[in-house]
């Protein structure tokens, strides 16, 4: 069974390594929503508003999962839809590069200066930054590096089921491996050697598999502030959720951790667990958008 998803996943990837997959919008959310599409570097910046609803100084800068290969899909869009018409925040999604076209280098290169950008336009205090998955592993370490160049930090953080490290190294991991029915260690690490640009056995500390910007719960924690993850039991990344927040405490940061008995991964947004769970998920998210 496992050789046979190898397979399967290596055989996408050599379909995305030809093709420059880019994300594509519903047409249904251009008559729920305001959308306006930006390019940033020849890529596309998605810029969602409410219609029917009065708009707020928020901004939420969304960084979309997909294990570094996929785009946005539908849920992602169905999420954004409801964050901003329940909200009235704008949010700003990033089309950024996919492996294994592109790599974690290619997409720096393009979120580092869209940050500077959207911080010179937005106060930081109504600048919130969201990701799942990939998406919140690339958020935390856009901040980790950011805050390396002394820029202004994000009023609030907060991350859905965040891929915090491709190595997938925390012993722990199997054993929720037993309870993810969705994630697979090995298919997993497949990507993060793909987006990491390198060798899983490349020992250089600054690039490749091993940096902090593949590996954001490698980073700087110090300049980090209203960090919220939420995460469910039943996620083989649950693991590195604490492990990230023991190492933030060693640095005198509070990352808090919204934590969900028997939720799957990005279970808000796929909708892969029990209705209560995710309205429950739903509602926190709501609350910390406050």
């Amino acid at each position: 069974m496992l050789f046979v998803m190898l397979i399967i996943i290596l055989s996408i990837m050599a379909y995305y390594w030809i093709v420059d997959i880019q994300t594509q919008v519903p047409q249904e959310l251009k008559q729920i929503c305001d959308l306006k599409t930006e390019k940033f570097m020849g890529r596309n910046i998605f810029i969602v508003t409410p219609k029917n609803k009065e708009k707020t100084d928020k901004r939420i800068l969304y960084f979309h999962g997909g294990s570094y290969v996929a785009e946005a899909t539908k849920q992602h869009w169905d999420f954004i839809e409801k964050i901003v018409n329940d909200t009235g925040a704008t949010v700003i999604l990033p089309d950024y590069p996919l492996t294994p076209k592109y790599n974690y280098k290619d997409v720096f290169k393009m979120v580092t200066p869209l940050y500077q950008e959207i911080i010179e336009r937005v106060d930081p205090s109504n600048l919130i930054i969201m990701g799942d998955s990939a998406g919140g592993g690339l958020a935390l370490a856009l901040e980790e590096k950011v805050g390396k160049q002394n820029l202004p930090m994000p009023a609030k953080t907060i991350l859905i089921s965040p891929w915090l490290d491709v190595r997938l190294t925390n012993p722990q991991i199997d054993e929720v491996q037993k309870n993810d029915k969705q994630l697979n260690k090995e298919t997993l690490k497949l990507a993060g050697i793909a987006y990491s640009g390198g060798r899983e056995e490349d020992n250089n500390t600054e690039e490749g598999i091993n940096s902090y910007l593949v590996n954001p719960i490698e980073g700087d924690l110090s300049k980090l502030k209203n960090v919220v993850i939420l995460t469910g039991t039943y996620d083989i990344l649950n693991p590195d959720v604490h492990r990230l927040k023991q190492k933030a405490e060693e640095v005198g940061v509070t990352i808090e951790i919204k934590e969900y008995e028997q939720a799957t991964h990005i279970w808000i947004i796929e909708k892969n667990s029990t209705q209560e769970l995710e309205e429950q998920g739903y509602q926190e998210i709501l609350k910390q958008l406050q």
